[in-house]
């Protein structure tokens, strides 16, 4: 009921809203909706909601990406997701270990691969709104989707060579099978797979459509259909799924077809909004408060927030304002630092700890060691940085806005002052001046001119003398040869006016010099420079 209000005017999107209600229906406040008192299967039921959730996303921003997106931008793509992950990966590492010292270099890494890819759902509702489609680049918009969606399911590499390395006691067949099935078959076979589906529903659909066998209102029911069904495919050969539906998304949308026949309906985003408020619902309930400050396994408040703070400057900023000069659609370091602070985490960050979980085992009170120790801090970490991700990421669009709005509004008050104080015409505030003039018309530097005729001004200059009367109806005009006639025409014509034919060309007719009476030459005075002054009356504008 006041959706446009918030959406629209606050910008403040369903990830934050989702998100507050779901702590306010969960067990610490309402206790209406508590997911973790579910008993052991609770894990896994919050697994595949995630699962469900980010498949469609991805299969989403697969889709809206225009035409062959993937491959003509694949060297920004490539920038942006493998060092810029790979850093992240290594640097939150590093931090976890040094705030967290009971858990060693690989429990931190295990960590730390859930919390470095960016959440493609907590980005998609950002770059989506009104004010980012109003100010932030559609390059920017598109590269920053693109790149959520791809290091979203890139997460899988990190996440297993850290619990190959827990598990296994010998280094080198770790980074065997992380090598074997970590790459060569949950990532390429799960991407070759979704690129294939994608590819053989296209042809389908358009042979479908050639013959008349389908209509507009199935094509809208393939963005849930498909991610669903490719997901299920994906998992159940053991694949990357989420790189699998993104792949379907991007091969179906390839040609321009699919887009071409749901352009315009608005079902699709339904769909994705309503999955988007109820996940973020469900993480609000789920948000396990209590392990907040849990002093027998080293966590506390005060270390959360420093990890909180530390991520948000050193996750994504560095490597992307070094390495942006390789990234076609980054044009400078402010977009640049843009891209590295949007990089939420939110739904891919609470999938992949879950996803940890089920490889751990069940941790022991106290813990036994490092496996169970890793199992028993890494959701509570994990779901403080979410928490923190959404309540900053989701509101830097209002507090940019609100900076704005302060600005102009500060702006406005200081031009409403000037004019209510002025003691020259309302036109010439804002006629540039020559260097070392002030803005009060008896410090203004002045040079000869007839600006009304447009006689050559002289080049010296000389202060207004207090001979002349600088009133409101007769203006001494700084001038320092034609540039600056030109500059004082220029911003005259930008008013709108009806052009008289014995003015110059570009003067505004509110300047009617018709009269002697309205415009005078004044006798050559001298002044300190022997600069000779020319006054020009103008009718006052009060």
């Amino acid at each position: 009921m006041v959706s446009l209000l918030v959406k629209e005017k606050l910008y403040i999107n369903e990830v934050v809203l989702g998100t507050g209600f779901g702590v306010l229906m969960g067990p610490y406040v309402a206790n209406v909706f508590s997911p973790r008192s579910w008993g052991a299967e609770q894990n896994i039921i919050t697994l595949e909601v995630m699962r469900i959730v980010l498949a469609t996303g991805l299969f989403a921003v697969g889709v809206e990406l225009p035409c062959a997106y993937m491959w003509e931008h694949v060297r920004g793509l490539l920038i942006m997701v493998v060092p810029t992950m790979a850093f992240g990966w290594i640097i939150v590492a590093g931090i976890l270990h040094a705030l967290f010292p009971m858990l060693d270099m690989i429990s931190a890494l295990c960590i730390a691969s859930c919390l470095t890819p960016t959440d493609p759902v907590t980005c998609a509702a950002i770059t989506r709104g009104k004010f980012a489609a109003k100010h932030v680049p559609l390059k920017i918009r598109r590269i920053l989707s693109a790149e959520s969606a791809a290091n979203d399911g890139l997460a899988y590499p990190f996440l297993s060579i850290s619990l190959y390395l827990t598990a296994e006691t010998s280094t080198r067949v770790a980074i065997g099978k992380w090598f074997l099935v970590g790459w060569l078959y949950q990532v390429i076979f799960g991407t070759t797979l979704g690129g294939i589906l994608g590819l053989i529903f296209s042809k389908l659909m358009k042979l479908s459509h050639r013959r008349g066998l389908i209509d507009r209102e199935s094509y809208i029911a393939q963005y849930l259909a498909l991610a669903i069904f490719t997901t299920g495919v994906a998992s159940s050969l053991g694949a990357d799924d989420l790189l699998a539906a993104f792949a379907a998304g991007s091969a179906i949308s390839w040609d321009g077809h699919f887009n071409t026949q749901t352009e315009g309906d608005a079902f699709a985003s339904v769909i994705d909004y309503v999955l988007n408020c109820g996940c973020f619902i469900y993480i609000g309930a789920w948000l396990p408060f209590s392990s907040y400050n849990t002093s027998d396994l080293g966590i506390t408040p005060w270390r959360l927030c420093c990890l909180m703070i530390a991520l948000l400057v050193l996750r994504r900023i560095p490597p992307l304002l070094l390495l942006y000069r390789f990234v076609p659609e980054i044009s400078s370091w402010k977009e640049a630092l843009f891209s590295g602070h949007f990089g939420p985490m939110g739904v891919s960050a609470v999938f992949v700890s879950a996803l940890a979980l089920t490889r751990l085992p069940t941790p022991e009170n106290p813990p036994a060691d490092q496996q169970q120790l890793l199992a028993a801090v890494i959701q509570p970490i994990v779901s403080f940085v979410v928490l923190g991700s959404i309540i900053i990421h989701g509101l830097s669009i209002p507090f940019f806005n609100l900076g704005r709005e302060v600005h102009s509004r500060t702006t406005s008050l200081s031009l409403n002052w000037t004019w209510t104080n002025r003691t020259t015409p309302d036109w010439v505030l804002w006629a540039r001046r020559p260097e070392g003039a002030t803005a009060t018309p008896s410090a203004i530097n002045i040079a000869v001119a007839d600006v009304e005729r447009g006689a050559v001004p002289v080049a010296d200059v000389s202060p207004c003398n207090e001979e002349l009367d600088c009133d409101d109806s007769e203006t001494v005009l700084a001038t320092s040869g034609r540039d600056e006639v030109a500059d004082v025409s220029e911003l005259i014509t930008s008013r709108s006016h009806r052009p008289r034919e014995d003015e110059i060309p570009g003067l505004d007719s509110r300047v009617k010099p018709g009269t002697e009476a309205d415009v005078m030459q004044a006798e050559d005075l001298t002044s300190p420079n022997n600069s000779q002054v020319k006054t020009v009356r103008f009718p006052s504008t009060q």
